[in-house]
This record gives structure tokens, C-alpha cells and sequence, in this order.
């Protein structure tokens, strides 16, 4: 039997050549350069999201996220999609119409939360410090007297500022209060101290792409069991299907019934870049990421930058660098780019045309990235 074929339009027809891109050294907020090993995992050939090698994958990178994530908790995962997708997750799981979700809010990523929650049918309430910022212990404690929230949420990390919010006392604060605690920690997981068992966290998410030097495309997300519990408690289905937690346990966990095709070969290389991470010590890898950003930050100094935020709360993953006076900020990081090939961030938000942020996060967290970005700005920028 013969099968005609219909005739096809030659219209929208594209003709491209073979995909080229140039090298960078990403040296901006994220993504950050991957590790050659994990391209180098990503790139073998897919099996099934049900195989028996596959499921025992997803038991390693588990146990993988637990170690660098310093929890034991039981729900931990690799959510599929970018930072954003896990942030959703967070607040899908933990959010019903009506709860009280207290927001603190010190940069742009705190703003984005507000917005979620708010999509999700929360009372959202919020609390704000200048972008460079954080927020004491008491502060947090007045907060939580004056709301009463169901959900605290914080960013541990703020991209868009550099800064890091102390957590120290801030879980225990939460149970008194009776609330979960929510932290966004995608610019500190693998890189800085994230001890969420200690610090009584419920709820954290991150991403792939900057300090475990993976590309972006599958999210850690860990629920405790606190936070577990109200899942279980809620009155309604969790509005977004692909993130329910419910049904996703049901694939990650011991039954391993199918929910969605996971992007297998995402989760190669996060496997390949949770296992160097764990091979290279996790207090190891934060200890080499405090002290090459001490090296960048005195370096800076020495070229007359000043960083915009105070020393005791600095990342060591991202530095705000303060663009001097009478300096197009845009033409010095396009300098960069299209002569030296690197990456420079620029502000966001509040921030916009007032720093350049400056990454350092996971493989690109190496002192020879650090020498070649200090001696092309002292070559590029003006002398005074």
C-alpha cells in the first residue's frame, strides 16, 4: 500500500548553521560556568525517567541534596526547572487561601515572593531594610508579634544586593510563634554555610546553575516535616499540579509511581556536581568561596571600588561593587564581554545603574578567575 504524503509549503522554512557560541567566563549573578565533568555527564545518553539505573539515580542525588542542604529531611528533591520552578514550589505546597505570609524583604528576590504568594490567595505582609541590608533577630521577632503569619519567608542569599541574612535563632523564633520558616537559597547552596537542620528551617529551594556549577534546569526543594504536616492538613488540592508535592512523593519517594518525564540528563549532572561537591568536602567548598571573595574584596579595594555592602554581611558568593562617579557602568561591562570575553552583572531594581555584581560561585570560585577580572579592570577602567 502506497501512502501519499501531503505537500508541504516551503515558506517558513529556516536554514541555520550548526549551533556556535562564543566562550565566556561567567562571572555574573548565574548562571555560573558548569564543571567540565558535568557537561561531560549531561551529555551521555538518556535512559528512561522508570529505568532501575535511573531510579537509583534519583536515591543518590537525594542523599546528595541532604548532605550539601546539612538536613535530614525525608522530602528533598530536584524539582524540573529552573531556581524559579522551586521558589513556586515553596509556596504552592505551603500556601492556602488566607494564610497570614510574612515577607522580608531586602532586594529583589524578596519582591518575587510576595508576588507568588500573592498569586497563591495569601495575606501577604511585609517588612523591608534598604537593598544591602538584613534583618536582626528582634526585628524579626516584632514582625512576628504584630502578623502572626502561617509562613515566614526570607532570602538567605539576595542576588540582587550581595547580602546575606543571618539564621541563626531565626527557626526556633518561628516555632514560638508557631510558623513555618521559608528560605530562598539559591545563591548560597554549595557554596555557603546552609545548615537547615540547625536553624529549624521548614521549607528551602535553590538552583542548579550557580554554586553547584551545573546549568540551570532542575531546582533542589526540601520540605520538612513541619511543613509536611500542614500539606497534609490542607482543605483543597495544591493549585499547581506539576509542582503538588503530593503527587511528586509519590515519585520520589518509595513508590516511584510516574508523574511527569524528568529530564533525565539534568539529573546526570546534577548527580555528577553534588558528588564533586561531596568529594571535595562541603566545609571545604564553602572555606574556598569565603577566601577567594576576601581575595576579590581587597583586590577591589586596591583598584579604589568600594563594595555596597558592610563586610559582616557580605555573600562570598556575589559582591556589589559601587560603580565610581562619572563611569558608564553598561559600557565597562560590555567592555568586558565583547574584548575579554567575561561576564559582569549589573544592578537590578533599586541597584540598577549603581553597582556591578561580581559572582564567584562554585567551579568559577578559583583564584586565577579572580587575578583576570582585577587585571582587566584596572586596564579598562578610568584612572583618577
Amino acid at each position: 500500500m502506497t501512502v501519499t504524503l501531503p505537500s508541504v509549503s516551503e515558506k517558513h522554512r529556516v536554514r541555520l548553521q550548526p549551533l556556535e557560541l562564543p566562550e565566556r567566563l561567567l562571572l555574573g549573578p548565574g548562571p555560573s560556568n558548569a564543571h567540565p565533568a558535568v557537561l561531560e555527564a549531561i551529555s551521555r545518553p538518556p535512559i528512561g525517567h522508570l529505568d532501575p539505573k535511573f531510579l537509583e539515580l534519583m536515591t543518590e542525588v537525594q542523599g546528595l541534596l541532604r548532605y550539601i542542604w546539612q538536613t535530614d529531611n525525608r522530602l528533598t528533591i530536584p524539582v524540573s526547572g529552573t531556581g524559579s520552578a522551586a521558589m513556586e514550589a515553596t509556596i504552592a505546597n505551603s500556601v492556602e487561601p488566607g494564610d497570614v505570609v510574612l515577607v522580608g524583604v531586602m532586594g529583589y528576590f524578596g519582591n518575587r515572593l510576595v508576588d507568588m504568594a500573592g498569586r497563591y490567595g495569601a495575606d501577604v505582609r511585609t517588612i523591608h531594610k534598604p537593598w544591602g541590608d538584613v534583618f536582626s533577630l528582634a526585628e524579626l521577632r516584632q514582625a512576628l508579634e504584630e502578623h502572626r503569619p502561617q509562613i515566614l519567608a526570607l532570602v538567605h542569599a539576595e542576588t540582587s544586593t550581595g547580602a546575606e541574612q543571618p539564621l541563626a535563632g531565626v527557626g526556633d523564633l518561628c516555632r514560638e510563634f508557631d510558623c513555618l520558616l521559608l528560605i530562598d537559597t539559591v545563591t548560597s547552596l554549595g557554596a555557603v554555610p546552609t545548615l537547615l537542620d540547625e536553624w529549624g528551617v521548614d521549607l528551602a529551594y535553590s538552583c542548579s546553575q550557580k554554586g553547584l556549577s551545573c546549568p540551570p534546569g532542575v531546582s533542589p526543594f526540601t520540605m520538612g516535616p513541619r511543613a509536611e504536616e500542614k500539606l497534609a492538613r490542607r482543605k483543597g488540592k495544591v493549585a499547581n499540579w506539576y509542582l503538588d508535592m503530593s503527587l511528586l512523593n509519590q515519585y520520589w519517594g518509595s513508590d516511584r509511581v510516574y508523574h511527569h518525564t524528568a529530564p533525565v540528563n539534568m539529573n546526570f549532572g546534577i548527580r555528577e556536581a553534588l558528588r564533586l561537591i561531596a568529594d571535595e568536602g562541603i566545609e571545604t567548598v564553602w572555606k574556598r568561596h569565603r577566601d577567594n571573595a576576601e581575595y576579590l574584596w581587597a583586590g577591589l579595594e586596591d583598584l579604589g571600588l568600594t563594595c555596597h555592602v558592610p563586610v559582616e554581611n557580605r555573600l562570598p558568593t556575589l559582591t556589589t561593587v559601587r560603580i565610581p562617579e562619572g563611569v558608564d557602568g553598561k559600557a565597562v561591562s560590555r567592555q568586558l564581554l565583547d574584548e575579554h570575553g567575561i561576564e559582569m552583572g549589573g544592578g537590578l531594581g533599586e541597584l540598577a545603574g549603581k553597582v556591578w555584581r561580581i559572582g564567584l560561585m562554585g567551579y568559577n570560585s578559583r583564584r586565577e578567575n579572580v587575578d583576570r577580572l582585577l587585571s582587566i579592570l584596572a586596564d579598562v577602567l578610568p584612572r583618577s
